[in-house]
This record gives structure tokens, sequence and C-alpha cells, in this order.
């Protein structure tokens, strides 16, 4: 468990120092998609409006998400790999195929959703502040960590960090499916019938970059619509994941729901494929220590 959670630290602050950007134009991009005509335009805009800080808005509550996260669902994981041997009956040291492994992985987010949400409603809002007060929808915007948080409790009480708790599930359950499906489907096409185990880096690497791709494609406009909820709420009272969708599609169309996806896809490979290889290597080192004992 100690090497897992050093592995989320460790993997947590790669992915948020180099993604930050990428993830700071995707939550731009989603909520106020009228404002950019792309990436290139959203990054030049921030630059111009904020300075180059104005990409690493939200970047506290993001490693605390992202860090949190991983620690759950990397030790989660594990445990609902077993259930699944127990739902199919086999024994606790048999590998389990593909499809086993990426129903594990989908068990394990339910479960990481629970410290995801609160955080990632903070730095959603952290990262929209500018277009929320340009917009007009807020007068003056919380521009600390803190500040959000009081505004948070004040205005809703603890469980107003909940809000977008439905899309955040909905998004990670199917997500993580692909996710670690798409993981152990690469590392299976990488392997060609050698053990997965004696896989070196770069298969790694491009096998978690492919998983990451996988999650995002899947479930991209689910993402949209909850940052929408948890940005656009700060104003009042927002629709819940049906309401939201519903407008969008009407109002901006489907390709609305789309907006931010370049950016995201180029995040998620890089993170992801970093993210796994420092899980396979951690988890490598702890079966070594566990067999020397």
């Amino acid at each position: 468990a100690t090497l897992l959670i050093s592995t989320a630290c460790l993997g947590g602050t790669a992915c948020v120092v180099t993604g930050q950007p990428f993830d700071t134009a995707k939550v731009k991009m989603q909520t106020f998609p009228n404002m950019y005509k792309g990436l290139i335009d959203c990054f030049v805009k921030t630059y111009k409006q904020v300075g180059f800080r104005g990409f690493y808005k939200g970047t506290t509550p993001a490693l605390v998400a992202n860090i949190a996260e991983n620690s759950v669902l990397f030790m989660c994981y594990g445990f609902c790999q077993q259930i699944v041997r127990r739902i199919v009956g086999v024994d606790r040291k048999t590998k389990l195929s593909d499809l086993q492994n990426a129903a594990a992985g989908s068990f394990a987010s339910a479960f990481a959703t629970l410290v995801l949400c609160p955080t990632e409603l903070v730095k959603c809002r952290l990262q929209a502040m500018y277009e929320m007060q340009l917009s007009g929808k807020i007068i003056q915007g919380h521009n600390t960590v803190w500040s959000v948080v009081k505004g948070v409790i004040q205005k809703d009480g603890p469980l107003g960090f909940y809000r977008g708790l439905s899309s955040t599930l909905l998004r990670e359950v199917p997500g993580y499916f692909f996710f670690f499906g798409g993981y152990e489907l690469s590392r299976t096409f990488f392997a060609s019938g050698r053990s997965k185990d004696e896989l070196g880096p770069i298969p790694l690497l491009l096998s978690g970059g492919f998983g990451g791709s996988c999650l995002w494609i899947a479930v991209y406009p689910v993402d949209c619509v909850k940052s929408r909820i948890q940005v656009l709420s700060m104003a009042g009272k927002q629709a819940g994941f049906m309401g939201t969708f519903v407008t969008v599609v009407r109002t901006e169309g489907v390709l609305a729901l789309y907006s931010g996806l370049t950016p995201t896809m180029i995040r998620a490979f890089v993170a992801n494929g970093a993210l796994f290889l420092a899980y396979e290597y951690s988890r490598k080192l702890m079966m070594k220590q566990i067999d020397s004992y």
C-alpha cells in the first residue's frame, strides 16, 4: 500500500505538472466553447488575459485529486480483481482475462469517485473563474483554493462539494472499464504470446497512453456535462445531468459536448503512459519485497 501511494504521489505530480495547462484549456473550452476557436486560441487568450499562471489555476486541488484518485483506484483495483475471481470461480492466483481486468478497474473507479468529486469541483471552478466573471455570471470570483472551499461551504454546506457526483460516476465507471481494458489489450498485443510482465518501458508507456485515450474517447461528453454543472453552479442552481445534457444539445449542438477534446487527448496519452509505467515498476518492486520475506 505504501509503495502504491508513493507511486500515486510521484505519478500524480508528474501528471499535473506536465498536463495541467492542457486540463485548464479543456475545462475552459468545455464550459465556454463560444469563447475559444480551438486549443491554440485558448492558450493565447489565457496567456494574454491572466499570464502564465493562468495555465496552472487549480493546480493544488488537481494534485490532491490526482494523488487521491490514483491511490484509491490502484489499491481497490487489486481488491476488485479478487472479487472478480470469486464471481467467475477461479483461484486467487489465476491470471484474469483482459475483459475481467477491465471489469475490476470499473468497480474500483466507483470508490475513487468519492474522493475525486470534491477536489475536481474546486479545481474546475478555479480554472474557469475568469470566464465566469467575463461572462457576467458572477460579479467577483474567488482566486484561491481556500476562498472557493469557503464559498461552497457557506452557500451549499458540505454536500455542495458533491455537485456533479452522478456525472462523475457516469464518467468514471464506464470510463475505467475502457481505461483498464485498453491498457490490458495493448499489453497483450505487445507481449504477443510472452508474459506481459516481461514488457519493457516503451510498450508500457504506449499501453498506458492507449488506455487513457480509450477512456476519454468513450466518456468525453459526460465529462463536458460534469464540468458545466460544477462550474456554472457557482452562479446559482444548475440542472442535473440529463437537464444539462439536453440543454447543451438543443442550444449549442452535439459538437459542443466535444469542446476541448484535443488538449484532453494530448494530456491523456502522456500522463497515463507515465502513470502506468510507474505503477507496473512499483508493483514489481513490491512483489520482490514480498518474495524476499
